[in-house]
């Protein structure tokens, strides 16, 4: 096993740990809950293969749907999230970007980072939130819901980044 692997497994364990036990229990206006879950799957590489991005979407998901009992919902927005990552990812990625470009804080500048998270929140938030509502009867409530979650998410995640990359170096 690569360190890349051990690495990746053990960013997921601490990102499930933290969902389960304090943010799931985090709701802004009574609806609004952040998903920082998502965060796993936007620090890949710009090079990783799309098979190992949807694998571990899916494992991302699958794990916590059995730890928040949402049958399948975390599955299939964190597939999705894993399936459009690399196109996101471009769009934020500078020209002159090596290929194995790495999406931190200090390599794509605060207001591009900022950005990518934020749509790629934006992107697992809408699909969990429609998927859970099923529905449009409240479609005010699921929009708070994931604009909310959304905003809340990405500067969690900011912050988190700005800690963990200054204790790095």
């Amino acid at each position: 096993m690569s360190n890349s692997f051990i690495f990746r497994l053990f960013r997921l364990i601490i990102l499930l740990v933290v969902q389960v036990l304090i943010l799931n229990h985090l709701h802004l206006l009574g609806y609004a809950t952040p998903l920082i879950i998502g965060y796993m799957l936007t620090c890949f590489r710009s090079g990783t293969s799309r098979i190992s991005l949807l694998l571990w979407g899916f494992v991302t998901g699958v794990l916590f749907d059995m730890f928040t009992n949402t049958s399948g919902i975390g599955a299939a927005s964190c597939t999705l999230l894993a399936m459009i990552q690399p196109s996101l990812l471009q769009l934020f990625i500078p020209r002159d970007a090596p290929d194995e470009f790495e999406p931190t804080l200090a390599n794509m500048g605060p207001g591009r980072f900022f950005s990518y998270i934020l749509i790629a929140m934006f992107v697992l938030h809408s699909a969990f939130y429609f998927l859970d509502a099923f529905s449009l009867s409240d479609w005010l409530l699921t929009l708070v819901a994931v604009f909310g979650g959304s905003v809340l998410s990405a500067v969690i995640i900011l912050f988190v980044e700005l800690l963990t990359r200054r204790r790095i170096r």
